[in-house]
């Protein structure tokens, strides 16, 4: 590509000149896909070189494209690791990214030579660039989120004792970055708002019916009680007190029906439409809502549903403002049931559970796969991951660990027999190589397909979900089907995957994902072990007599490894398991993990010194989860103080 900005480079260099980093190399390095790769969840995250966001300001642009001396030799300027890399001349994983001898390469060249001769002042200065941001960036305000289906169940259930879950027929949520709670994609549709609509009028009425309303009315029906119903439901479905003027309103509200329970109920209606309830309150400007911000935060994170009387209560008796009072509630709230819940949820949405329970299976292949063998695998990993969590035990042993949670459905799948208990704790023979998540029937089926095993499938997910690392989709217009294997020329899913080490086009991603989907190939597509590859053809008919199938056995080399981490080379999910739960990267990703679902969010390099924090928490906890939610929680709530301190410093009136 022979862009304006790599000729002004160019001839700037010829000149003696140097333009901006921000017009001239910056978009050469984007049009080459150096961004998609080296950022703090690209496959290249593990490097030293994490391009800004994409919306950073010039300014930040600028600063990072001087950072970049720390890639330069300046003694020796043709060495330099930021040279070498992108145009191959050394080994590099993204593969050859700038043509040696282009004008692209040139514009590289003329940025090493003005770095290696920076001045010491500047060269001091650009070593310090913090790709956390600025202390204004790193105090950016979170955006509104709306309740999810499970957080709508949870709340009207703890709020009306309603157990009817109506969010179950609610339109379908999206998952975005891994989660179905990213703000992203909480968008509010006509079809949301007539379901939220038609179930606060349900819900109103349900409430009403039962016998006994002391739940809901807190003292003698009468006009005297109007108000003080208003206040203390508000309080409860608002998750904070009611201003004077949405107080008018509601009792006027109140007022206009006759009856008082027609009254009262007509209120339930209106507040479970309103924003107050539909969205959280996690961030606000008026310092009195402040704390109840916070109890909202700890009971959605923990609970995933609205603070209890007595989180309320620590709220109002300002008990929510310092990191240990906030470590104290959240161990309180995690000895809850709701917690288990809320656990179960996380877990249902990073494990992805959505795929194995909608999925199908070749019958003539997998005749015994079923709807109860989905869920079977689902439960598994569920259960696998609660022990981990609630019996305190390690949990990058959710990597290692050499057992599984078996029944009578999955039995027959792992080759054991069916224990007396369902989902009794079964140690995995030696010989099976199976270890944790990575030997479960639920990975090894989801990232399958419904007739064969997918090398790509089983790669991505450990990249995106045990990893956090994103890969990029294939280019547009890029044909991504495979050579079929034929009777006459028969072929493993390596050999055939070969095809994408040869193309282009697909090299560079797949050689990054392919050689870790290699590693499962004794596993077919429902995770039961397999020693050969079995082919099987299919004649029809020919000169009207039925031929039978034919069926080629070939052998499966299974000898994987994953770029990016060095001595890595694995031929089972057992050898792989341990690897990762050894691996910063992965054990990092934990942490990354957790913290999308929580904030609902993807981290930005500015989260990067509250992830670094809670992970050195979990790293010296031993690795169990607990110790994690809570220093994920404490440390938030302190960068969340240290902003409304920041913010409110700075809007003083002069």
């Amino acid at each position: 590509m022979r862009g304006i900005a790599s000729l002004f480079l160019v001839c700037a260099a010829a000149l003696g000149q140097t333009s901006p980093f921000s017009d001239g190399l910056y978009p050469i390095l984007k049009n080459a896909g150096c961004p998609t790769c080296h950022n703090s969840n690209g496959v290249a995250s593990a490097t030293r070189l994490h391009f800004p966001d994409a919306n950073a300001p010039t300014e930040r642009a600028e600063a990072f494209g001087r950072s970049l001396v720390r890639l330069v030799d300046r003694e020796h300027p043709a060495e330099s690791l930021l040279l070498k890399k992108p145009t191959k001349r050394i080994p590099h994983a993204g593969g050859e990214r700038i043509k040696p001898g282009s004008a692209e390469e040139a514009a590289l060249i003329a940025w090493i030579r003005f770095l290696a001769s920076m001045p010491a002042d500047e060269l001091a200065a650009a070593l310090k660039y913090d790709e956390a941001g600025t202390d204004a960036e790193r105090r950016q305000g979170a955006v509104l989120r709306r309740l999810t289906n499970s957080q709508y169940n949870n709340t009207v259930r703890d709020l009306l004792g309603d157990q009817t879950a109506p969010a179950t027929q609610f339109p379908p949520e999206d998952f975005v970055s891994g989660f179905k709670n990213q703000y992203d994609a909480q968008n509010l549709s006509p079809l949301l708002e007539e379901a939220f609509s038609s179930a606060a009028e349900k819900l109103a009425q349900n409430a009403f019916r039962k016998g006994d309303l002391r739940h809901l009315i807190p003292c003698q029906p009468g006009p005297a009680c109007r108000e003080q119903f208003v206040r203390e439901f508000g309080r409860k479905a608002f998750r904070r007190p009611l201003d004077s003027g949405e107080c008018k309103r509601y009792v006027a509200l109140f007022a206009s029906e006759s009856s008082f329970l027609a009254g009262a109920q007509l209120v339930v209606e209106a507040m479970l439409q309103s924003p107050n309830f539909l969205f959280r309150l996690d961030e606000t400007d008026n310092p009195s809502w402040r704390a109840y911000a916070a109890a909202s935060r700890l009971s959605y994170s923990l609970w995933d549903s609205m603070p209890d009387a007595a989180l309320v209560e620590a709220a109002a008796r300002g008990e929510l403002s310092s990191p240990s009072q906030i470590e104290a509630v959240a161990r309180r709230m995690l000895q809850d049931p709701r917690a288990h819940q809320a656990l179960d949820e996380y877990v249902a949405e990073w494990l992805r559970f959505d795929r194995i329970l909608n999925s199908s299976r070749d019958r003539r292949r997998y005749p015994k796969f079923s709807r109860e063998t989905a869920v079977a695998m689902a439960e598994e990993a569920r259960l696998f991951v609660s022990d981990l969590v609630w019996n305190d035990r390690n949990f990058m042993d959710a990597f290692s660990a050499n057992y599984g949670f078996v029944n009578a459905d999955l039995a027959p799948v792992y080759r054991v027999p069916a224990p007396a208990e369902d989902f009794a704790r079964v140690t995995f023979p030696p010989g099976s190589e199976r270890a944790g998540l990575l030997g479960q029937a639920l990975f090894l089926s989801l990232s399958a397909k419904p007739e064969d095993t997918s090398l790509t499938g089983r790669g991505l997910f450990v990249r995106e979900q045990f990893l956090c690392q994103h890969v990029p989709p294939p280019p547009a217009g890029v044909n991504t089907n495979l050579t079929p294997s034929t009777e006459a020329h028969p072929q493993t899913n390596r050999e055939r995957m070969s095809e994408h080490a040869n193309n282009q086009f697909c090299a560079t991603c797949h050689n990054l994902i392919d050689p870790i989907g290699v590693g499962f190939e004794k596993f077919d597509a429902v995770g039961a072990r397999r020693d050969e590859y079995k082919l099987v053809f299919y004649g029809g008919h020919q000169s009207g007599q039925h031929q039978p199938p034919k069926s080629v056995n070939l052998t499966i080399d299974t000898k994987g490894w994953v770029t990016g981490i060095p001595d890595s080379n694995f031929t089972s999910p057992r050898e792989l398991g341990i690897i990762l739960a050894k691996t910063p990267l992965c054990q990092e990703c934990m942490v990354k993990q957790y913290f999308r679902y929580v904030t609902g969010r993807m981290e930005t390099p500015a989260d990067m010194p509250l992830i670094r924090r809670v992970l050195e928490d979990f790293r010296q906890s031993n690795f169990r989860f607990q110790e994690l939610m809570i220093s994920l929680v404490r440390n938030r709530e302190a960068l969340i103080d240290e902003r409304n301190m920041y913010v409110a410093s700075n809007h003083k009136t002069p």
